[in-house]
């Protein structure tokens, strides 16, 4: 295997790793450019010390620290304030840095390196991460995700294992303190799950809300970025749900993905055109009682990154 061909074999990882300590897509791509483009500069240097990978690893880490030296950390609207009650008085979209979906189809199409990822990217996951100071959260990822001795995650921070031990002490008693305990977010098995994917689709592409109710929990959240109001708890989304969406048919079409190991869709509004707009990608939680949270990212830029055209035209 020539170089080029070995360093493109990690890509989706690295872009895994970068999006991790970035919560942004388009942040953790322009980083794992910027790391191959080093890789390429100092190969002639690399003394072969330890693995390809793990050195693109080492590359990329720096990468995304010095990134985070000059940027803020990534956003969602439960984390700015108290839940909205009326949907009627959404505050203006905010320009703020806000936490992005990660495409799934950029991961490894090995079976055993998705499952091994996919709690470490989810979207609940990512966004607790955001949470801790930048040389914390590689703590937290080189040692618990990426399963790094903590002699090595020393040596690449340039400090000593005691500091690395206890940084990750602390990253680990806050993310337990922000992020949900495994067992809070248990999809319901197959064939389960798909029905309530189904059901779910269509009773939104119907606006059918009483549907709706018997789909969602009594705690659910909804969260409609870079809009910072947020809703919780069945009956406030519910009122969210009749105020926004129209009864009339054909206007919404979901298309599923997957979204940071979760159930997505993508939703395309009807412009006057006739013509299928892309709108937001909405990321599902589910449990075994139903959806407990969707995560709406309004941002149709998105969309190519997840294999989605930005329009679909009507068939027939």
């Amino acid at each position: 295997m020539n170089l080029e061909d070995e360093f493109a074999q990690y890509r989706g990882e690295l872009v895994a790793h970068c999006y991790r300590m970035l919560g942004s897509l388009h942040d953790a791509e322009d980083a794992v450019q910027e790391t191959y483009l080093r890789a390429w500069r100092g190969f002639a240097d690399f003394k072969q010390r330890s693995s390809v990978k793990t050195w693109l690893y080492r590359i990329a880490t720096r990468v995304c620290l010095n990134a985070l030296q000059h940027s803020s950390r990534r956003m969602v609207p439960s984390a700015l304030g108290a839940p909205g009650t009326d949907p009627n008085d959404l505050a203006d979209s905010l320009e703020t840095s806000w936490l992005e979906p990660f495409p799934n189809l950029l991961l490894s199409s090995d079976p055993a390196q998705v499952v091994g990822t996919r709690q470490s990217l989810r979207l609940a996951m990512v966004a607790a991460l955001q949470h801790l100071p930048p040389r914390q959260r590689a703590v937290l990822i080189l040692r618990d995700v990426l399963a790094w001795q903590a002699a090595e995650v020393a040596g690449l921070l340039e400090t000593t294992t005691a500091a690395v031990n206890s940084s990750l002490q602390r990253a680990r008693a806050e993310m337990a303190r922000l992020a949900p305990a495994e067992d809070e977010f248990s999809e319901p098995e197959e064939p389960v799950r798909r029905a309530l994917l189904d059901q779910f689709a269509k009773a939104f592409e119907l606006a059918d809300l009483v549907a709706l109710e018997g789909l969602l929990t009594q705690d659910t959240q909804w969260e409609m970025p870079p809009t910072p109001t947020w809703f919780s708890g069945r009956d406030d989304v519910l009122r969210l749900l009749t105020t926004k969406l129209s009864p009339e048919q054909g206007l919404r079409i979901l298309v599923e993905t997957v979204a940071n190991g979760q159930p997505a869709f993508a939703l395309y509004l009807r412009g006057e055109d006739g013509i299928f707009h892309a709108h937001s990608i909405k990321v599902l939680t589910l449990t075994k009682a139903g959806v407990s949270a969707v995560m709406a990212f309004h941002k149709p830029s998105l969309f190519p990154s997840f294999g989605l055209p930005i329009d679909r035209y009507p068939q027939g």
